[in-house]
């Protein structure tokens, strides 16, 4: 099944990544740069020590949150450890010296790289081909709406509805509305599934697809997709699938094999690339045979040894970024699955799915447990008990801090009250996951008993609480030399 994971890296390609220093002329300064852009004075720089450098530096790190330090439990993110030879490949000279306008010729080790890794990802996911140019999930689910919006175009009829169940992704409707379709809601059941009667009396004429999330934001299976997918491809609507939980199916089932036309690949999430604070990510999308002549250009194709960019696909959606992707996200992600192998990617879903049943087990007689079906790689707790005592889940979050923890995302799925939704990764030890239950436990009971104590947390942290509406209503990111 995984056969197409047997490659390795081939440095020798490597060497082909960049033009020689000797083929870039030597010039004075003056003849490279116009003489208007010259400093006459040389800039006022401090004057600092090296070592005061480091320290300033080191004490920042110390004071920041990060996965070196501790668990990122944030639900249907995959926050996990990112290896550190991801970077170190990265940073290669054959990479890292590249520029996205330099001939095809002297990138052939880099279009190798891609080629393989669309080849990858096929194989992962079922799919027949992959365009690696979305830079964010959120992109890549717009090239699929907008993908699926064009299948429908040229086949002469305007479809402009797209069903999102009430358990998606946030970024879901925004991703429908851009891409000049209308999102409708098709309810969970008790069970946290797609409710089969209410979707049934949403489907028509108008409809274009179905956006799921599977695992779902409750961390739960769909196990009814072979009769959604009948369902759906009846009216011939199509099936996108939000990859953003793919990490709960590695190695165990494809996207492709249950029916899906189109899924986004969350790089940043599945295969260990950095988020970065936001940024940067990696959104691949691949396809079934339907879409595969939508796709965004350029795709990597391999022509008589040589690998070039193609732009011939005949009726892509065109291009959605200036370039061919997050290149350096790209790599990492290669290595990340050359390192695992098929059995690795296998065993990363397993233990993802352990470990958040454990957590789920030492955690689930603390809070509320809105959904009884049992989750894969994340579940989703209800503080909604905690009310009782004036405490909210933001209230707990914050206290969460106080532990030397990264809170679990909160209020998140709408459709559960006081959402506090918890994905341990499969990287992180029986020992974190016993210290995180542990902390929610004191916490619980701090509630309970110091409701006070929550309210003003955290209280172990550089900043304290801060009044996050005032500050999403008007952000200052403003440096002032003379704050504190």
């Amino acid at each position: 099944m995984y056969d197409r994971l047997i490659f390795e890296l081939d440095r020798g390609d490597i060497k082909n990544n960049y033009l020689p220093a000797s083929s870039v002329p030597e010039k004075p300064l003056p003849q490279l740069v116009p003489e208007k852009f010259l400093r006459r004075q040389p800039p006022k720089l401090p004057e600092v020590a090296e070592n005061e450098v480091v320290r300033h530096f080191i004490a920042l790190s110390s004071r920041n949150y990060h996965v070196d330090k501790g668990m990122y439990p944030l639900g249907s993110c995959s926050m996990k450890y990112n290896p550190k030879i991801n970077e170190d490949v990265s940073r290669l000279p054959g990479f890292a010296h590249l520029h996205p306008l330099q001939p095809e010729p002297t990138v052939q080790g880099a279009l190798k790289l891609m080629f393989r890794l669309q080849e990858l990802l096929k194989e992962i996911t079922g799919m027949v081909a992959v365009s690696l140019v979305p830079a964010a999930g959120a992109h890549g689910e717009l090239a699929g709406c907008m993908m699926i919006r064009k299948y429908h175009d040229l086949q002469g009829r305007r479809r402009g509805t797209m069903l999102v169940p009430d358990s998606a992704h946030g970024t879901n409707p925004a991703s429908v509305t851009i891409a000049g379709m209308r999102a409708v809601t098709v309810r969970s059941d008790a069970d946290g599934l797609v409710d089969l009667e209410d979707l049934k009396a949403k489907l028509n004429e108008d409809v274009a697809g179905i956006m799921l999330t599977n695992p779902s934001t409750l961390g739960i299976f769909e196990r009814r997709i072979a009769q959604i997918e009948k369902l759906i491809h009846g009216i011939d609507a199509l099936m996108y699938m939000d990859g953003a939980n793919l990490n709960a199916l590695l190695g165990i089932v494809r996207p492709g094999d249950l029916g899906f036309d189109v899924i986004h690949l969350n790089l940043h999430k599945t295969f260990s690339v950095p988020h970065g604070g936001g940024g940067p990510g990696s959104g691949p999308v691949a396809v079934s045979e339907r879409l595969k002549d939508f796709l965004p250009i350029p795709v990597v194709r391999e022509r008589e040894g040589r690998y070039v960019l193609d732009t011939s696909i005949p009726h892509t959606i065109g291009r959605m970024i200036t370039f061919y992707g997050n290149f350096a996200a790209l790599v990492r992600a290669y290595t990340y699955i050359l390192m695992a192998g098929a059995e690795g990617l296998r065993q990363i879903a397993e233990n993802a799915i352990i470990n958040a049943n454990y957590l789920l087990k030492k955690t689930e007689h603390l809070l509320e447990v809105p959904f009884k079906t049992r989750p894969m790689h994340e579940f989703v707790l209800s503080g909604e008990p905690l009310r009782d005592y004036e405490v909210r889940v933001m209230d707990v979050a914050k206290r969460l801090l106080d532990f030397g923890l990264h809170a679990p995302t909160v209020y998140f799925p709408l459709i559960v009250k006081e959402a506090l939704m918890i994905e341990p990764t499969e990287t992180e030890s029986k020992e974190m996951l016993d210290q995180f239950a542990e902390a929610l436990k004191q916490i619980v009971r701090e509630a309970r008993e110091n409701p006070e104590l929550l309210r003003r947390a955290p209280h172990r942290t550089p900043v304290r609480r801060i009044d996050e509406l005032k500050a999403n209503k008007a952000l200052n990111v403003r440096f002032d030399q003379k704050q504190d």
